[in-house]
């Protein structure tokens, strides 16, 4: 090698001899021979000149250096995860680059978060599901408290020609298939017909990639529903091992009643159960956690397996309606008119609501705000009593109670309720199977006052009770939002960062992450997510969502 000349000169050197030499002796024979020589030299000369084209990347994406909390609830570790197709192909320590390399260094790289309590049915309209990603939720489990679209293959078919930002898997409702099989007559048990057109709708749905049935017990029409018919109906999972998951009659004065019932129904269909936003509701029921677990570690023992989800907020959100007694809305709208503005029915029903204010400690609806009445927008934020006092003149019982009957004859308006204890809320969130739902839909930003679980709840998980309280590490929350979902829900594949599981990936700074909703002032993103991955594709890039819509149509896997 001749000194003073740089490796450069030397190679195109080595290049032009190798070509007038042995080359050109090779080719010179044919013009056409002549032409691909040269070519091949100066693509060779170029590369050597450093223009040439990079070598094909090995993978699609790489994050580098991160906390690996993998959601089996172990340790973290730091590593790179590599995600190639959609999925990832590898973990840990490997070779090879990606197209894009993303640097985690200090990040916690976790699966994407698995809300199994949704009524995000709305997502085909609002398919970015914004306040969900921004909180690092990546699937949605649609179909909860009883209400699901009644067609599950239609279902799918919507969400593969309009894809959606997270993925979308459902329940199918009871309320919805009872409603479709008896008609508009609701306060009876089914007759023998419409109990096997109930059964062929629940079978269709699960055919068809349903998870599982739900119940929605305090709402029409389930509520007038007795144990046999939903185990009949529940009977129905059980060749699909398909899940029973319920909104309980009750989740206070009566809970013992319900949470019977629920193990009662789990049992004779052989089928597993869950208990939707387990909760106690009402002053009077709060400090019970240890006896309500009890119950439940009880069904295990005798087998049947039962698991519970959680919003971690000291407040509810339905309907004002459920306020009123559940006889006098039987029939609809034009039923109910008719019965207040009946002297008689109308004393029974102000009755029966007096009645059960006392009997929960209250003596009045000072702990209900208004979240969206859309006939009233003005008194959205306001308590029961100050909008009975701005609509009414009054604050009086009576005023809030001729509110509450306005506000159902003019369409649905929904509230959150105040009733729940911190200490009940901490002491449900530590045991082992709780796993963490907003019970939120997509939310349109700026609409209404709403309850902020749907903005904030995953990341209220992290920011508060476990990063300030220390109630959980974060390896054990990340495993109640990840895989204890996927493998209860068979969610196949998802809910673990492992090779050749859908990467599906939250990436978060475990000293930053918050919820920034309040009550208050709810419209306010969750923050601290560097990015969020859906099937591989950057959905949420530095808390702002990218536009991407990767999510797709989650069928019940089989057991694993």
């Amino acid at each position: 090698m001749q000194r003073g000349r740089g490796a450069r000169d030397i190679l195109t050197s080595a290049a032009t001899r190798a070509f007038w030499g042995v080359n050109h002796r090779d080719t010179m024979s044919t013009e056409g021979g002549k032409k691909v020589v040269r070519l091949a030299f100066l693509s060779a000369l170029l590369c050597l000149l450093g223009a040439c084209p990079a070598a094909a990347a090995d993978f699609d994406l790489v994050l580098r250096r991160g906390q690996i909390v993998n959601g089996t609830g172990k340790a973290a570790f730091v590593g790179d995860v590599a995600v190639k197709a959609g999925r990832i192909v590898a973990v840990g320590t490997f070779a090879g680059q990606g197209t894009t390399e993303l640097d985690a260094t200090g990040l916690v790289v976790a699966p994407g978060f698995i809300d199994v309590h949704t009524h995000g049915e709305d997502v085909l309209d609002r398919p970015l599901a914004e306040n969900f990603l921004r909180m690092g939720v990546t699937t949605l489990v649609l179909g909860n408290c009883g209400s699901s679209k009644l067609e599950i293959g239609e279902l799918f078919q919507q969400l593969g020609t309009n894809p959606p930002s997270a993925n979308v898997a459902t329940l199918i409702g009871h309320n919805t298939v009872r409603a479709a099989a008896m008609g508009g007559s609701f306060m009876r048990p089914p007759t023998v017909g419409e109990l096997a057109r109930m059964k062929a709708a629940v079978e269709k749905g699960m055919k068809e990639g349903a998870v599982g049935l739900s119940t929605g017990l305090i709402y029409l029409p389930g509520t007038f529903s007795k144990t046999e018919e939903l185990v009949a109906v529940a009977k129905v999972l059980t060749p699909f091992d398909g899940i029973y998951v319920s909104h309980m009659r009750s989740e206070g004065e009566k809970i013992y009643e319900a949470l019977d019932e629920l193990i009662t129904i789990g049992r004779e269909a052989k089928v597993r159960a869950h208990v939707s936003h387990l909760k106690l509701s009402g002053k009077k029921h709060w400090g019970q956690t240890e006896k309500v677990l009890a119950v439940l570690a009880g069904a295990r023992a005798q087998g049947v397996s039962v698991t519970q989800d959680q919003y971690v907020y000291t407040a509810s959100s339905t309907g004002v309606s459920q306020l009123l007694p559940d006889s006098s809305r039987e029939g609809g709208s034009e039923k109910f008119a008719a019965r207040i503005n009946d002297p008689a029915q109308r004393a029974k029903i102000v009755a029966q609501m007096t009645n059960s204010l006392a009997r929960g400690g209250h003596d009045g609806y000072d702990y209900v705000t208004i979240a969206s009445c859309r006939h009233d927008p003005g008194i959205n934020g306001l308590t029961l009593p100050e909008a009975a006092k701005l609509r009414k003149g009054s604050a009086a019982v009576e005023k809030q109670i001729e509110l509450v009957f306005d506000l159902e004859l003019n369409g649905r308006t929904t509230a959150v309720f105040f009733g729940m204890s911190e200490t009940d809320l901490q002491a449900f969130l530590r045991h082992t199977n709780t796993m963490v739902a907003s019970d939120s839909g997509v939310r349109k930003f700026q609409d209404g006052v709403p309850h902020p679980r749907g903005y904030g709840n995953n990341a209220r998980v992290l920011g508060r009770y476990v990063r300030e309280l220390k109630l959980l590490s974060v390896e054990e929350a990340v495993r109640r939002m990840t895989s204890l979902p996927a493998a209860t829900f068979r969610l196949g594949d998802r809910g673990l960062v492992r090779e050749g599981f859908w990467a599906d990936l939250a990436v978060f700074k475990a000293d930053a992450v918050r919820d920034e909703a309040t009550f208050k002032d709810p419209h306010h993103y969750a923050t601290g997510f560097r990015w969020v991955l859906v099937n591989g594709v950057v959905t949420v890039d530095n808390d702002r969502h990218t536009g991407a819509r990767a999510g797709v149509g989650v069928k019940r896997a089989e057991k694993r």
